[in-house]
Parts: C-alpha cells; sequence; structure tokens
C-alpha cells in the first residue's frame, strides 16, 4: 500500500513539473519527496502519542529539505511541493488530495505568538481543497478554507474563505477569474491573461465617460450650428 502510494506521488510530480527528468531523478534530487517520506512517519508516531519523537523526525527533515511540516497536519495524495524551500504547514492545517504549492508559502496562524494557551489545541490553520495551486511566497492566515480547484496567485495574502473554482491574488487577496476545472494548468495560480475585475470596472467607466464627452460635444457643435443658421 505504501509503496504504491509512494509511485503515485512520483508519477503526479513528472505529470506536473516539466523540469522533472524521470523517476530516478525525482527519487533522489526532489526535496518534496523527501519531506513526505519523513512527515509519513513523524506522522505516524504523533498519531501513537510519541509526539517528541515526531517532533524530532520532522525537525531533522527540515533541516535536510527546508520544508517545514509539523507531524500533525493532516495531508491527502499526491500533494507536490515544487521547489519546496521555505514551506511552512502548521500543525492543524489541512490539504486535500492533488495540491501543488510553490517555494515560501505559509500555511499558518494569524497571531501565534498572542495568547497561546487560549490557542492550544484549537483549529488555527487553513484547511486547503483538493486540486488546488498556491503560487510562490503566498500566506494563506487562520483557520479559513479554500475551495477545490482554487488558484492563489503568487505572493498574495488570503485570509478569508476562498471559494471553489476561482482564482484569487493580492494583498489582501481578491477574486479575479471563476477557474474551470479543465484549464491549463497554472503553475503560480494566475496568469497574463486574467484581468483584474477593479481594473476592468474603471476602464469600463473610463470609456462611459469618453462616449459621453463626445455626445455632449456633438449637442453643442449641432447647437452652435443652429444658432449660426439662424
Amino acid at each position: 500500500m505504501f509503496f504504491k502510494e509512494f509511485l503515485k506521488q512520483i508519477d503526479s510530480i513528472i505529470e506536473r513539473d516539466p523540469a522533472a527528468g524521470g523517476k530516478f531523478g525525482v527519487i533522489f534530487l526532489y526535496p518534496t519527496l523527501h519531506a513526505m517520506f519523513f512527515y509519513k512517519i513523524g506522522n505516524i508516531f504523533w498519531r501513537y502519542n510519541l509526539k517528541f519523537f515526531a517532533r524530532m523526525i520532522m525537525y531533522f527533515a527540515r533541516i535536510f529539505t527546508g520544508i517545514e511540516i509539523h507531524p500533525a497536519a493532516k495531508i491527502g495524495k499526491n500533494f507536490f511541493m515544487d521547489h519546496g524551500l521555505g514551506i511552512v504547514i502548521g500543525e492543524t492545517a489541512e490539504i486535500g488530495d492533488n495540491v501543488t504549492i510553490y517555494q515560501g508559502v505559509t500555511l499558518g496562524g494569524i497571531m501565534p505568538s498572542i495568547e497561546s494557551d487560549l490557542q492550544r489545541n484549537q483549529k488555527r490553520h487553513p484547511t486547503i481543497g483538493n486540486n488546488v495551486i498556491v503560487g510562490s511566497g503566498a500566506q494563506i492566515l487562520g483557520a479559513i478554507k479554500v475551495g477545490d480547484n482554487a488558484r492563489i496567485g503568487a505572493n498574495s495574502v488570503v485570509s478569508k474563505n476562498v471559494p471553489p473554482d476561482v482564482t484569487v491574488a493580492g494583498v489582501p487577496a481578491r477574486e479575479f477569474v471563476r477557474s474551470r476545472k479543465k484549464e491549463s494548468f497554472k503553475p503560480y495560480g494566475i496568469s497574463a491573461n486574467d484581468a483584474d475585475p477593479r481594473e476592468k470596472t474603471l476602464i469600463d467607466l473610463a470609456k462611459k465617460v469618453e462616449n459621453l464627452e463626445n455626445k455632449i460635444k456633438n449637442l453643442e457643435n449641432e447647437k452652435k450650428n443652429t444658432r449660426n443658421k439662424k
């Protein structure tokens, strides 16, 4: 069972990363695979209440891979951390199947250093749905939900729920477009073709103002011509 899932994860990495040369290279050179190997061991220790050893395993995994995953986090199938360096996944984070996140992403809490006693044993990290892509440097903070098939743009700060099939970006993150389940893969969560809805609204308003100004000029010219005829 474990070996079968291991092979599926390798295949999912090759499918999503054009730089992957083959299975041999993925096994030996991809930190996402190494981090997930340590995580699965650490998670077993955590579930058997051997928390010190679970944390120690993930501590060495962080030194080895540059990826920090709390052993209590819940992670689904075919999870891919492209590049991986600087990724932080908090204790109560939950990640669905076929999720891709890039370097520097944080799935964290909002105020981890304030009233920490009250936050223990509480849900304080995000829940990520299935088939989600999170661009590099994005910060997803708090006990929020990111819906299935959502896309998070690079360097976005997300502190509110993200509906399914939506692309968000910005600081704070806001909706850009509705995603489509069968759309082409967007490695950084947003492409050059995704228009900012606010920018689009302003452009539409500018065009309307321009049309109104042209109509006013035409009316003034007609009025002047009428006066000249008299």
